[in-house]
């Protein structure tokens, strides 16, 4: 069965070879016939080409024999031509001489019979009118002719006939002038680029460019804003001038400097000399304002074609109606600012009842200054300010918003080339008024309230003056920053404020600094006042050593809570790291007077117990320090208290111990000194 299924398949397969060898032969037949065709088509299309570039040559021998042609007889037409023209121009000069001298004539003999004189208009409306202005047109340049030929006539012999030629002249002129007058009146473009041509020629054009700039002037001003009525009037007149004129960048440029030296400068001086001597404040905002409205309608208007450089153009305008004012406008810019600064000053200090205090200058404050640095000592009577700062941020912001003013008006109204040097005077009038009379003077009283470090209940006020003394800094760098900088950036002047602006807040800084030491040895005192009076001697030696229930004494408490008052003013007072280098100094002083405090008494076994109990529940409060430093200390002055409790035979093993190994073994002998049992364990030997 497999077997026959083969033979069916390979039959199969066989016959299929077959066909499939039929259908090649076929289709090889068949790609033979379609090459054969194609080669002989290839060779038609051969031939064809070959014909046609023959047919090719021949056009274009043709072609090159034509133009040869045309170039000769064209060659013919310009000989012709220019021996026609050397003919015709004498006999056109010829014809225009003898028309000029009958009309001449006609003056002469005192009688004008023209038409084109007579008459020129005599037609209004139709072909009629248009042939009255080719009249006029044609009468304007006879007359402007001969107006020029009289000029050159003898006076003596001509002078009738000079003034009659003169007065047709004026007399042409001025109805040219009327028409042109009229059609802008009616609004008629055509009529008025006719005449304005014909008087292109006549010396009353300049009168007609001014009658035009008058004329588009009127009702152009009807609103209260006479910068955005020049704009709208500028944008109209733009478009016509184009189609009137034949220079209109001329027309537009003088129609410009028509508006400026008249509209503007007069607005500019009614407005600027009524505030002038009355009001500064309000002059200088008049002048600002104007000023940046005249440079923003100059921008708009460079849009418009007024010739080669019309940036120069239009600055030479500018400076001609602001450079009266321009001139005296710095001195007056810093006279307002110094006014106004004192004033604003003086009415804060009043506002206090407050009579600001003298305070020395030269040789002898500075060395009191640095005398009180190196000491601490007041050298002053102290004074009692009841806790006012005198540092207000109402008053910062008012002379800062002055001065912030000031600039802006400095940037706008300054020469270029002065720009830098006013910006650094008026910054030196922010200095003089904010840093010293308002910033340097707080410092000063508050450095002179700073009580003595022995007194009892001091009010510790100057981390407030700090507090608001760094606010104030951030907002004077900030104004130095976004408005002096840009002003001053690219000039020699940069160096000189950063160096002014590093000197004052040196000299305020080094203030504060020593504000800060003094104020952190009140604290120490405070603490030191609360553990004279709260610690007694038996706290750390009571009588009954079995019967002790406190936890720690209450010197300790009333500390600590004192500690965490003056920690999180000091949080609040500063910022950065001021706050912690602050901190790491009050802590280590807290740590000092806690371990000369604790020296000062002798320790029974249930004492050293209290005492390391009070320094962990101080090294509990050092952990608000967040001061590694600080913590450390507490750390190894608990592990110093331990002394206080160990076993004697166990000193040595606890004083070679990771916390104690580096110390002086003179402050651990002293230590363990101060135990009662020191003498009688003989504990002195094991440190021998």
């Amino acid at each position: 069965m497999q077997t026959s299924l083969i033979g069916v398949l390979l039959d199969e397969f066989e016959n299929h070879i077959e066909d499939l060898k039929l259908l090649d032969e076929r289709i090889q037949r068949r790609v033979e016939k379609l090459e054969q065709q194609c080669h002989k088509e290839a060779k038609e299309f051969a031939h064809k080409v070959q014909d046609l570039q023959r047919s090719n040559q021949v056009a274009f021998q043709h072609f090159q024999e034509l133009d040869e042609h045309i170039s000769y007889v064209a060659t013919k037409v310009c000989h012709l031509g220019d021996q026609l023209e050397g003919v015709n121009t004498p006999r056109q000069r010829a014809v225009e001489a003898q028309r000029l001298m009958t009309y001449f004539n006609e003056f002469l003999d005192g009688e004008l019979r023209s038409d084109v004189f007579n008459n020129p208009d005599k037609a209004s409306s139709g072909k009629g009118a248009r042939e009255g202005s080719c009249a006029i047109k044609e009468a304007a340049d006879i007359i402007q002719k001969l107006h020029l030929i009289a000029q050159e006539l003898p006076f003596d012999r001509f002078a009738d006939v000079k003034a009659k030629i003169a007065s047709k002249y004026h007399d042409l002129e001025r109805q040219l002038i009327q028409e042109f007058t009229s059609a802008q009146r009616r609004g008629e473009i055509a009529r008025m680029r006719q005449a304005a041509a014909v008087l292109l020629h006549f010396k009353g054009y300049a009168h007609c460019v001014d009658v035009y700039i008058k004329q588009c002037q009127e009702g152009a001003y009807s609103r209260n804003d006479v910068f955005e009525d020049t704009a709208v009037l500028c944008q109209r007149v733009n478009k016509q001038v184009g189609e009137v004129f034949s220079s209109p960048e001329t027309i537009m440029a003088k129609l410009i400097q028509n508006i400026f030296e008249n509209k503007l400068q007069n607005f500019v001086r009614d407005n600027l000399e009524e505030s002038r001597k009355a009001d500064a404040e309000q002059y200088l905002k008049n002048l600002y304002d104007l000023y940046t409205r005249t440079t923003t309608l100059a921008g708009k208007l460079t849009e418009f074609n007024l010739g080669t450089d019309k940036q120069t153009f239009l600055s030479k305008l500018i400076k001609n109606i602001f450079s009266s004012y321009l001139e005296s406008y710095m001195e007056m810019e810093r006279e307002f600012l110094r006014s106004r600064s004192a004033a604003v000053l003086q009415r804060y200090y009043e506002s206090k009842n407050h009579q600001k205090r003298a305070l020395g200058t030269g040789g002898i404050q500075d060395l009191k200054e640095r005398i009180r640095q190196r000491t601490n000592l007041s050298l002053g009577p102290s004074i009692d300010t009841h806790g006012e700062t005198f540092l207000s941020q109402e008053v910062v912001v008012n002379l800062l918003q002055e001065t912030r003013h000031a600039f802006e008006r400095c940037h706008r109204l300054s020469d270029p080339s002065d720009l830098p040097k006013n910006a650094y005077s008026i910054f030196l009038l922010l200095v003089d008024h904010l840093c010293v009379d308002h910033m340097d003077y707080a410092l000063e009283i508050g450095l002179a309230a700073i009580p003595s470090p022995d007194s009892k209940n001091a009010n510790l006020y100057f981390l407030d003056v700090v507090q608001q003394a760094n606010t104030i800094f951030h907002l004077f760098d900030k104004q130095f920053n976004d408005h002096l900088m840009p002003l001053i950036s690219s000039s020699p002047k940069l160096t000189e404020c950063l160096q002014k602006k590093k000197e004052v807040i040196e000299q305020m800084e080094v203030k504060l600094d020593s504000g800060i030491d003094r104020t952190l040895n009140c604290m120490v005192g405070q603490m030191k006042h609360i553990l004279a009076t709260e610690q007694k001697k038996t706290d750390f030696k009571p009588e009954d050593e079995n019967n002790v229930t406190i936890q720690y004494t209450s010197a300790c408490v009333k500390v600590c809570a004192y500690v965490m008052k003056q920690v999180e003013r000091v949080r609040i007072s500063m910022d950065g790291k001021n706050v912690d280098t602050v901190l790491m100094e009050f802590g280590v002083r807290f740590h000092r007077l806690i371990l000369e405090h604790l020296q000062q008494f002798t320790y029974s076994s249930m004492g050293g117990m209290l005492a390391i109990c009070d320094v962990a529940e101080y090294r509990r409060g050092a952990k608000e320090f967040k001061v590694p430093l600080v913590l450390q200390l507490f750390d190894t002055l608990h592990a110093l208290c331990n002394l206080l409790v160990v076993a004697p035979d166990n000193l040595k093993q606890v004083c070679s111990g990771e916390q104690l190994t580096n110390l002086d073994r003179n402050l651990l002998h002293a230590f363990v000194q101060l135990r009662v049992d020191y003498r009688a364990a003989r504990l002195g030997r094991h440190f021998s």
